[in-house]
C-alpha cells in the first residue's frame, strides 16, 4: 500500500487586538487642512458661538454688576419689538430689490461680454471696477453723486430741464430706491463674472447646431444657454441674497439708516443696539434671529436643488 501523507495547512492566526484592524490611518490630510481650519474656527465659529451665548445674557456696556444668564428673555422682547421687525421687512425689500435687477443686468452684460467684440478685454476690465472698490469708497462716491446742491445727478436733471433736483438720500420716498441703485451697481460685477464663466463653459457646438436647425437667438438662449448656466445662476443668486440681506457698510455710509429708519437694515439696527445703546445681549439675540433666517432660507434652497436632481 502506498502511504498517503496528509499535508495539513497551518491554522489561521487570530488577529492581534493590539494591532487594531491592520489598516493604517493616514493623518496627513488633516494636517494639510489645519492651516485653513484653525482660522475658520477662531475667527468664525468661535465668535458665532460666543454671540449665541451672549444672546441669553443681559450683557450691557458700562455696568458694574456681573453679567447674568436670563434665558430667552431677550428673544421674548424681540418678538414684540416692532422696530426690529420693520427693519427685517426693509432688509427683505432691500435684498430682493438689489438681487433681482442685479442678476438681470449682470446676465445681459455677461452675454454681451461673451461675444467676439473689439477691445473685449478692456470692456471686461472696466466691468469689474465697482467690485474692486471698497464699499466705504463706493458709498462716499455715490453720496457726492446724490448731493442735492452740486451732485452730478441733480445737475444733469437741471440741464435737461427735468426739475430743480431733490435730496435723494434724505427723502422718505426716495432714500431706499436710491440706495438700492447703489447696491445694484456695486454688486453687479461679481454676478457678471460668475455668469460669464458659466457662458464660457458652454460648448459652442451646441449653439452652432441650434443655429443650423433654424433656432433664433431667444430659442438658443432658452434651450442651450440657460440650461448650461442655470446651476451657476442659482448659486450666485442665493449667495447674493445672503450677502445683500447682511449688508452694512454701504448703507451705513450712505444714509446711516435714515431718514426716519427707512433704510435701517437689520444689521444696522443690531449695530445701533450694541454700540450706540450698549445692549450687547439684545443685539446678539437679533444676530441669532438673522442667522437662523438666513440658514432656513439656504436650507430650503439646497433642498429644492437636491429635489430637482441638480447636483452641479
Amino acid at each position: 500500500m502506498t502511504s498517503v501523507t496528509e499535508v495539513r495547512r497551518p491554522a489561521p492566526r487570530a488577529p492581534d487586538p493590539s494591532r487594531g484592524t491592520g489598516r493604517a490611518v493616514d493623518h496627513g490630510p488633516w494636517f494639510l487642512v489645519l492651516p485653513a481650519l484653525i482660522p475658520i474656527l477662531v475667527l468664525s465659529v468661535g465668535p458665532l458661538l460666543y454671540g449665541v451665548l451672549l444672546a441669553f445674557t443681559d450683557a450691557q456696556s458700562g455696568r458694574t454688576e456681573p453679567t447674568r444668564w436670563i434665558g430667552t428673555l431677550n428673544f421674548q422682547d424681540l418678538l414684540h419689538d416692532t422696530l426690529f421687525w420693520e427693519s427685517f421687512r426693509i432688509g427683505l425689500v432691500w435684498a430682493v430689490g438689489v438681487t433681482v435687477p442685479q442678476f438681470l443686468l449682470a446676465l445681459g452684460l455677461a452675454l454681451l461680454l461673451n461675444q467676439d467684440l473689439r477691445l473685449r478685454w478692456l470692456a471686461r476690465a472696466l466691468a469689474i471696477v465697482p467690485w474692486a472698490m471698497p464699499e466705504v469708497v463706493v458709498g462716499i462716491m455715490w453720496r457726492i453723486v446724490y448731493n442735492p446742491d452740486a451732485g452730478i445727478l441733480n445737475e444733469t436733471l437741471r440741464d435737461l430741464g427735468l426739475g430743480d433736483g431733490r435730496d435723494w438720500l434724505s427723502g422718505l420716498a426716495t432714500a431706499l430706491p436710491a440706495v438700492i441703485v447703489v447696491g445694484v451697481w456695486a454688486g453687479m460685477p461679481q454676478t457678471t463674472v460668475a455668469l460669464l464663466a458659466g457662458l464660457q463653459n458652454t460648448p459652442r457646438e451646441l449653439h452652432e447646431a441650434a443655429a443650423v436647425d433654424g433656432a433664433g437667438a431667444w430659442r438658443r438662449f432658452r434651450t442651450v444657454t440657460w440650461p448650461a448656466i442655470r446651476p451657476v445662476a442659482l448659486a450666485i443668486t442665493a449667495l447674493n441674497l445672503i450677502w445683500n440681506f447682511n449688508s452694512f457698510a454701504l448703507v451705513y455710509v450712505l444714509t446711516n439708516g435714515g431718514p426716519g429708519g427707512r433704510t435701517r437694515l437689520p444689521m444696522l439696527f443690531a449695530y445701533e443696539e450694541a454700540f450706540r445703546y450698549g445692549q450687547f445681549g439684545y443685539a446678539a439675540a437679533m444676530g441669532c434671529v438673522m442667522v437662523a433666517a438666513v440658514s432656513i432660507a439656504l436650507a430650503v434652497f439646497l433642498a429644492g436643488r437636491l429635489r430637482g436632481g441638480d447636483t452641479a
